[in-house]
């Protein structure tokens, strides 16, 4: 697809909340696994992350709060002094290179395997259900474990892991935090009565349901600041662990936003879809009417192109595009968009593992890695 100056506004400048924007063009968060299993960013990471600078704004990997949150081997963490001094190398750099990068607040809840978590224990859920699928271990794939249900004693501690991972980014030199709601990990399996079956305040009621994502949210703003704080959704899809939609999605999602309005948020960060695989959604669920409820910048995510980019933005039905893939072997992916140069595709196997190779050596249409 060719541009002219006048056939979008996706390269202009914009205001997120406190958040500075050089272009609508935001990378999306991307697991890559290629930590160290302490979860400690190096200079391998940061230029990485700097090669991609050129993105309006940088959403990192999701990176775990604490030690009872991972699910992954080999994924970042954001709790430690190292792990704080560590993104500060990927934070510098990033700004160096005249970028913008917040964090994303990770604890995948049930879908972790016993290996993972502190002293072999079970993974924390909502409820006693387990998932389904493998997650990869240092010991390579394994069946997710059956997570225990959280006590509600506990629960304040789980905020106080989000309000801790978001006071460690501030020191890390983020320019600001994204609460990861999505993708059926911990918040999510609060919300959905399909993984939620509790009879405290944190199941049962709609209202019950979103507390927890909202006492998050409200921590989170307690040390950001709400313009500098945005939560990322996704009413839809069913992974991680093949979970089941909750029964009213519309009501459900339509209620927490309505909520989360409350806070005057930077952002809200949407799938659109089932995540990475397809844009199509159930007939009862109209995932742009939930959009128009959020009062505030909206970015849409899901397997976009430019020109669905471009359509979309002039339809009013974004504020700026998240790219996920396309910016794994493009890091100059936003001049190749606005020059409507060629992508390259990166294969699946370049996705995670292997170091630098098809990590940080994506050449730049400069030719430059």
């Amino acid at each position: 697809m060719k541009l002219n100056s006048s056939s979008t506004d996706l390269f202009s400048p914009l205001n997120m909340g406190a958040l500075s924007l050089a272009n609508r063009i935001v990378m999306a968060p991307l697991t890559r696994s290629r930590m160290g299993s302490d979860g400690v960013p190096n200079e391998l990471h940061a230029r990485y992350y700097a090669q991609r600078a050129s993105a309006g704004l940088i959403i990192s990997e999701a990176t775990n709060i604490s030690a009872q949150a991972r699910g992954y081997a080999l994924t970042p963490g954001i709790w430690t002094e190292e792990q704080v001094a560590g993104w500060k190398l990927v934070t510098d750099a990033v700004h160096a290179a005249g970028g913008r990068i917040v964090c994303q607040l990770w604890h995948v809840g049930r879908f972790s395997h016993v290996d993972l978590q502190p002293g072999g224990a079970a993974p924390v859920a909502p409820s006693a259900i387990r998932a389904e699928g493998q997650t990869y271990t240092e010991n390579g794939m394994m069946d997710v474990s059956m997570p225990r249900a959280l006590e509600t004693s506990e629960i304040p501690g789980i905020i106080e892991q989000y309000r801790h991972a978001a006071t460690c980014a501030k020191r890390a030199g983020f320019d600001g935090v994204e609460v990861h709601s999505a993708n059926s990990y911990l918040l999510d399996q609060f919300l959905r009565d399909s993984t939620n079956k509790r009879s405290d305040q944190y199941g049962g009621s709609i209202e019950n349901r979103s507390r927890l994502t909202l006492e998050v949210t409200a921590a989170v703003v307690d040390v950001w600041g709400h313009d500098r704080v945005g939560i990322r959704l996704s009413p839809v899809t069913p992974d991680a662990g093949n979970t089941p939609l909750d029964s009213q999605v519309m009501q459900t999602y339509g209620y927490l936003i309505e909520q989360l309005n409350r806070f005057q948020l930077a952002y809200m960060h949407f799938v659109e879809g089932a995540t990475a695989t397809s844009r199509v959604v159930p007939e009862n669920v109209d995932l742009d009417a939930l959009r128009e409820l959020f009062k505030g910048p909206f970015i849409g995510n899901n397997n976009y192109d430019l020109e669905l980019a471009v359509n979309r933005r002039a339809e009013g039905k974004v504020d700026a595009v998240a790219f996920g893939r396309p910016f794994i072997a493009n890091p100059d992916l936003v001049r190749r968009l606005q020059e409507g140069a060629e992508l390259a595709i990166a294969s699946r196997e370049t996705y995670y593992g292997n170091g630098a190779k098809g990590y940080t050596d994506w050449p730049t249409l400069a030719g430059q890695p």
